[in-house]
């Protein structure tokens, strides 16, 4: 079966499973172009730059700074839960819930929101994209180093995802398992693309914020082995040994054997060092305090934690649990940062990554609920405030007269132009010109006439 053939039949089983409304791109005329010719194949695929594989054995499995951040990223975001949230005049509503949503409440079988939260963070912290394609009713995570992003240009088709036109066909799926050649090919609608950090030099593909700080994980690294290596080899500090001119070189290969048997690594540590003559040991002056061992590691997970997006006091890195960082001011700003700026953009992201996938109302958005988020608790406090603020806001409008229904979506809005008088005025809502205590205007069964 030809490509062209392959994107049609795709296409067409789509369409059964839910309606979609599709870009110019897809009508009959734009399906004749020579696609993902042999010259062109690299412009016309976007995959991903980082060695994935590579980033979780040797950065994710290896390093404890890096595993640390991209776990208290991951469970934090898990938290969360979807909602709709409806939209009135461009303006944010209240949340609700339908049906459709049971495909985010239990994602795959024995799945829950939280284990979908987690893996598409995982997969954008390690490889910069996620993938989660709908199937027969079921999401699907799609292993992101084997996902390819396909587009292409009909008006300037060298220029690819350069040009003016350019359009995103789909992406191809292609487990590389040896001896096995097999491609899918998936409609826009049918995957959910989370690239949380866009990559400058592409245009679809995201990008992992490990990448910049390679260097900095390398230096860990370094100093971590360091580390073990000074205790290996004896939890002292090194030393040289100087033997004297007359010791031949098997007399030194062998007291050289003798010593490190004897002096090399933990078990040997605190021993006596007992020397035959001709033989001087000169200590070096180089040891981990004078190195200043924590604050030259201590300084690299400060600058992991930033690029991160969470500050070092919330992951629990040294430099954060020292000094002022641990008074509840400092603390709690921290973690105001950390959910303002860090979390509440993945959220709205991935909500909008993710509404392809579900049958969203019209007057709606696909949103998130963190109210029952233990970590957020303080923030509950603020909400209360806030909830206060405006009942009073709620109290006073009504009372000058504003129909509470509209005052009510006013403040909820932020938008007081929805705000709609009764035309009564003062405490009593009387109407303008009545005279308190005229019996007319007393209402039934009030003889006494309002006295």
């Amino acid at each position: 079966m030809g490509l062209l053939e392959k994107v049609a039949k795709a296409r067409a089983a789509t369409t059964a499973q839910k309606a979609w409304s599709e870009p110019n791109f897809w009508d009959l005329d734009a399906l004749r172009f020579p696609f993902l010719g042999a010259s062109s194949f690299n412009g016309e695929r976007e995959e991903i730059e980082n060695d994935f594989e590579g980033y979780v054995s040797s950065i994710y499995k290896s390093n404890g700074p890096v595993f640390a951040l991209i776990a208290v990223r991951m469970l934090v975001f898990s938290q969360a839960r979807f909602m709709f949230r409806r939209r009135r005049d461009g303006r944010p509503g209240d949340l609700h819930a339908t049906s459709a949503l049971q495909l985010l409440e239990r994602p795959w079988t024995n799945g829950t929101t939280g284990d979908l939260l987690a893996r598409v963070l995982q997969d954008a912290d390690l490889a910069g994209n996620a993938y989660v394609a709908n199937l027969n009713g079921r999401l699907r995570r799609l292993r992101p180093d084997w996902v390819t992003i396909a587009m292409h240009s009909e008006s300037e088709p060298d220029l690819n995802g350069d040009a003016l036109d350019a359009e995103l066909l789909g992406y191809w799926y292609s487990p590389r398992r040896r001896g096995v050649d097999q491609e899918t090919f998936l409609l826009p609608n049918q995957v959910a693309h989370f690239a949380p950090i866009p990559d400058p030099t592409a245009h679809w593909r995201g990008m992992s914020w490990l990448t910049p700080v390679l260097q900095e994980i390398s230096a860990d690294l370094a100093a971590t082995k360091h580390k073990l290596g000074f205790f290996e080899n004896g939890a002292t500090p090194s030393f040289v040994v100087r033997l004297d001119a007359s010791v031949t070189p098997d007399m030194a290969k062998r007291f050289k054997a003798v010593m490190e048997d004897q002096h090399k690594g933990v078990k040997n540590a605190g021993k006596v060092l007992y020397l035959g003559g001709g033989a001087d040991v000169t200590p070096l002056t180089v040891d981990m305090q004078r190195l200043d061992f924590k604050a030259v590691q201590g300084a690299g997970e400060s600058r992991l934690a930033s690029v991160a997006g969470v500050p070092p006091i919330i992951v629990g890195f040294s430099e954060g649990l020292s000094g002022s960082s641990l008074n509840a001011g400092n603390y709690g700003a921290a973690k105001r940062r950390f959910v303002d700026a860090t979390m509440r953009p993945l959220w709205a992201n991935i909500a909008g990554s993710l509404a392809p996938l579900v049958s969203v109302p019209a007057d709606s958005e696909l949103w998130w609920d963190d109210k029952d988020i233990a970590f957020l608790r303080e923030d509950a406090r603020d909400r209360a405030d806030i909830e206060h603020t405006k009942a009073s806001t709620i109290r006073q409008l009504v009372d000058a007269g504003y129909i509470p229904d509209s005052v009510v979506a006013a403040v909820e809005a932020e938008d007081m132009t929805l705000l709609e008088h009764s035309g009564l005025y003062s405490v009593q809502l009387q109407p303008p010109g009545v005279r308190q205590g005229d019996p007319s205007n007393q209402p039934p069964g009030d003889p006494a006439g309002g006295q």
